[in-house]
């Protein structure tokens, strides 16, 4: 039985992950900052609930070691993120470089950068105990530097700073783990532009298009890729 961890799951893209996955016979356990939004969702799912602020080094290792105890971990899913306009239209907040400031930059990358080492570094240990481990970092296509510089394309027009700069941080990150632990199977995935409360449900697909390439690479074997970055037609460009 695989043991799958997702971060951020009681709603959006991860919910719809941990739906996915409890269906291909994962043992699923739904991360949620939230206990009670956490076991409803795990509730409706048959999943396992756990509750996980990735800002919170304290919560972090506590829903480690309660996964340790139920007998280790064999995928992390890395989902949990914020896009800095939840609740708002995407004109409001999407703050370009004349105006971003770290005060608004600061929390983003607590939870799209700082969240990922916090939680990868926690589980690292249950990872590497796993016969065929796997880690899903949920990155973005405005993480890639090459999109972002083609003009004449709707990511070269986004004009925000902190997000996609938090993503792209990201794709290192990926790419540097893989590395060092080249046992471990570890990707960057680009979802695309999908309605959920990260964008004000403004995405032009549903969580079920979205979530098709976590679900591919949360699935990987040993013999899989690692280190790359893909969306669901393939590799992508950094």
């Amino acid at each position: 039985m695989t043991t799958t961890l997702i971060t951020g799951s009681n709603k959006g893209l991860g919910f719809e992950t941990a739906r996915r996955l409890v269906a291909a016979g994962h043992t699923v356990y739904v991360g949620s900052r939230d206990a009670e939004r956490g076991k409803r969702a795990a509730e409706q799912l048959g999943a396992r609930a756990v509750v996980i602020d990735v800002t919170d080094d304290m919560s972090v290792a506590a829903a480690a070691k309660t996964i340790e105890a139920d007998g280790g971990l064999d995928v992390l899913i890395n989902n949990a993120g914020i896009s800095g306009f939840e609740g708002q239209t995407r004109d409001s907040a999407e703050i370009g470089a004349a105006a971003v400031t770290v005060d608004l930059m600061r929390p983003i990358f607590d939870t799209n950068v700082f969240g990922v080492v916090r939680v990868t570094h926690a589980f690292l240990p249950l990872l590497l105990r796993s016969a065929a481990p796997v880690v899903v970092n949920v990155s973005s296509g405005l993480a890639s530097l090459t999109r972002v510089t083609t003009p004449d394309t709707p990511t070269y027009a986004y004009m925000g700073v902190a997000y996609p700069a938090s993503k792209a941080a990201v794709n290192m990150i990926t790419v540097q783990y893989a590395k060092a632990f080249p046992g471990i199977r570890i990707n960057a995935v680009e979802p695309g532009y999908t309605a959920t409360d990260l964008n004000g449900h403004a995405g032009t697909q549903t969580v079920e298009e979205g979530a098709e390439i976590i679900v591919r690479m949360a699935q990987l074997t040993p013999e899989g890729p690692t280190g790359g970055y893909f969306d669901a037609a393939g590799v992508l460009p950094w």
